[in-house]
């Protein structure tokens, strides 16, 4: 029976490379996989971007009113036999669709894996990751360390190059002066207590 995979890790533990990876082998073996990302991921417009220069074309943009069972079945329908889809930024998914990706490893008996952030800047959970985490077959943690080199937790946000605690769940890296540095629990609290008091 195929499975619904959910690959978790902070920023830069190479989620968006694993996937394409996981692409290219499948391709090199004549198999056809279906590579699908939120459109809410405005990083890269149509394609998967990894840090390390790397790129891909996604098949499939997925906006809040995508049915991903429907759209898996029509792939099928008009491309032919598909071996695996491969979900990038799996975070921005809504609830709704993590269940129609549980649905086309049973009902399609298509493997799905997907990748993503498992909390937010603030330690949140996003709604699909959240969801992902609820009913994935198999959750693995990608790992990335942290600027002291203990392993990295958490995400925390720079907006022009400081920390920030507060502010929109979901704000693209590199848009607004925004970016994300992957932090251990100790320097993720210790930035978090600098900036409480400087904004004292």
């Amino acid at each position: 029976m195929a499975k619904l995979f959910f690959h978790y890790g902070a920023m830069n533990s190479g989620k968006s490379t694993a996937l394409m990876q996981v692409a290219h082998n499948y391709e090199e073996r004549g198999m056809r996989v279906l590579v699908a990302k939120p459109g809410l991921d405005t990083k890269g417009g149509g394609k998967v971007v990894s840090r390390l220069g790397v790129s891909r074309k996604v098949d499939l943009l997925i906006s809040p009113e995508t049915d991903l069972l429907a759209a898996v079945r029509e792939d099928r329908r008009r491309h032919g036999p598909l071996s695996c889809v491969l979900v990038d930024e799996g975070q921005f998914l809504r609830r709704e669709q993590v269940d129609q990706l549980m649905a086309v490893t049973v009902e399609l008996n298509i493997p799905v894996i997907a990748y993503g952030l498992r909390t937010d800047f603030a330690t949140h959970g996003f709604e699909g990751s959240t969801r992902l985490l609820e009913l994935a077959h198999s959750i693995e943690e990608m790992k990335t360390i942290c600027r002291c080199g203990r392993k990295a937790l958490f995400n925390a946000r720079k907006v022009n190059g400081r920390f920030v605690f507060a502010g929109n769940q979901i704000v693209i890296d590199g848009s607004e002066a925004t970016e994300y540095v992957p932090l251990c629990a100790s320097c993720y609290a210790a930035e978090r207590a600098a900036a409480k008091q400087r904004d004292e």
